[in-house]
């Protein structure tokens, strides 16, 4: 069997990443098996083989010392190699839509990972996990777990999604409420709960909880559930189901405390300290519609804020875009977890944005730096023909500016993007967002645009991140301040019928601790 043109291309290119995947690779998997010089490329950081008949993958995996993002979702795995958990910086490890049955104790070796998907799988019962340092996201949707996941020795600071849908787990543990004090999101639908326990109400950061689909035994909670939003599920978990450790701080008293002395008035802002002055979103407020029958499965979360009164002139306008620019390399993961976009507020016309996804064909906008439009099929021909240009003109075997994460869009049958109220394209995620909204070092307000297809969780980290940068920078008042001020405008994001989806900066946003840092939360004037 020969090398496999893909093989050898990104042998020859050096190349960082290599996809396999569909139909034709499935061919040629069931014919000749796996192309095994493929873990001779020891310096790419992401291997995408999916959708394909691959039944197991080789233990020469372990050979790619430099592979930070493994998917290897949609195939037909039956057992998970223990030599994947010899991968020292891997971040990423998708192992959904498979058929594995069990998950080896050795996953504890994996201190890197961010983000673990073993998502519709057939997996009965999980191994003890113990400390997960940087885990913000963890997926054991539809498997067939009877119990709930033991992580109560570990340490899981950062773990902000948790997601064990469609399993048969009739005991939601209590330690979570120690054990996972960032969680944000937790969706343990369509198990087999009776019973809720009240320490789920000390999840202070909590913000989306679904136990739709369980068989819960209080009749009103199970109303609750169907009919409410999280914040009166959990209310109502508070006072009415019990508790097995009384150590718990209830989430509600410790709340109104928070509240009670958190500084209000503008007058009271601290001299000594950098200011964060976040907006209460109002009526009037720019919101953000999320079609989400359209972006589910490509592109699902994203957030937004504006951010008023920008003070840039050349020089400060030139670091923040090298700040954005690292922030999509470290906290972004190269655009692997999320992205950012920002726009110049006075280019978007008046009326609420609608996020969505098109088919390549039918999306079209102008790129930033160009000066005329494309679609999106077109912007990705253009894209490969010029990176591929570029390579030849320099002799250098990398990708260099967009052109490098022309991989995250290969094979998608639609392209997320973010439409103003006049139906123009303003953002095409993750690639470029529009020269119509573009910022300048005039630029007074912006609105920032985080997406995502691994988590809500991911884009908030992103958000928070970047806000704390910005104040730092100093581009919400003059330049020669000792301290700065920034003023956010929260904004809302909702689906079709106006529902509430999330809002961001929320009350458990921006929490910058060590930081001189003061937080505001104003009524909007």
């Amino acid at each position: 069997m020969g090398t496999w043109p893909e093989v050898s291309t990104a042998k020859s290119e050096n190349r960082h990443e290599i996809k396999l995947s569909g139909p034709a690779i499935s061919k040629r998997i069931s014919e000749e098996g796996l192309d095994k010089t493929v873990f001779q490329l020891t310096n790419i950081n992401l291997l995408n083989i999916s959708d394909t008949c691959l039944s197991s993958i080789p233990d020469e995996i372990k050979h790619l010392a430099n592979l930070q993002s493994l998917l290897l979702y949609g195939n037909k795995m039956t057992e998970f190699n223990e030599n994947i958990t010899l991968l020292p910086k891997l971040k990423v490890l998708d192992l959904s839509r498979n058929i594995l049955t069990h998950i080896p104790d050795s996953l504890n070796k994996m201190k890197e990972l961010t983000d673990i998907n073993f998502s519709s799988n057939q997996i009965a019962d999980m191994p003890k996990i113990g400390d997960m340092p940087h885990l913000i996201t963890l997926d054991l949707s539809n498997n067939k777990l009877t119990s709930f996941p033991d992580m109560e020795e570990g340490s899981f600071p950062h773990l902000t999604d948790l997601r064990i849908k469609g399993n048969m787990i009739s005991v939601l543990s209590s330690y979570i409420a120690r054990t996972l004090p960032s969680l944000k999101n937790f969706d343990i639908g369509d198990n087999q709960l009776k019973t809720i326990p009240g320490e789920i109400a000390s999840l202070n950061k909590l913000k989306e909880l679904n136990l739709k689909g369980n068989k819960l035994s209080d009749k009103r909670l199970m109303k609750l559930v169907d009919q409410c939003r999280t914040k009166q599920v959990l209310d109502y978990i508070r006072e009415h189901c019990p508790k097995s450790d009384n150590n718990i701080q209830l989430a509600g008293k410790k709340g109104k405390k928070s509240k009670k002395e958190e500084p209000q008035p503008d007058e009271n802002i601290n001299e000594l300290s950098h200011n964060l002055k976040i907006l209460h979103v109002e009526d009037d407020t720019l919101k953000v519609k999320i079609v989400e029958n359209e972006v589910w499965n490509i592109r699902p979360y994203i957030l937004c804020c504006i951010i008023d009164n920008i003070r840039f002139n050349e020089a400060s306008f030139k670091k923040f875009i090298q700040m954005q620019t690292k922030l999509h390399d470290t906290v972004c993961d190269k655009r692997n977890v999320a992205t950012i976009a920002t726009h110049d507020m006075m280019k978007i016309p008046a009326g609420n944005l609608v996020y969505t996804a098109k088919q390549p064909s039918r999306l079209k906008l102008t790129p930033l730096s160009r000066n005329k439009p494309f679609t999106g099929e077109q912007l990705f021909v253009q894209l490969t023909s010029e990176a591929e240009a570029l390579r030849k003109e320099k002799k250098r075997n990398v990708y260099s500016g967009i052109h490098k994460y022309l991989y995250l869009l290969e094979g998608k049958p639609k392209y997320p993007c973010i439409e103003d109220s006049q139906g123009r394209v303003i953002s095409f995620p993750p690639i470029t967002n529009s020269e119509d909204t573009k910022m300048s070092h005039e630029s007074k307000s912006m609105l920032v645009e985080v997406t995502s297809h691994s988590s809500l969780g991911a884009c908030k980290t992103v958000m928070d991140k970047l806000l704390h940068e910005c104040l730092m920078l100093g581009i919400g008042d003059d330049l020669d301040s000792a301290y700065h001020t920034l003023t956010v405008q929260q904004v809302k994001i909702v689906d079709l019928e106006g529902n509430l989806k999330s809002v961001y900066p929320s009350r458990t946003d921006c929490v910058f601790e060590g930081a001189a840092v003061k937080v505001y939360r104003l009524p909007k004037k």
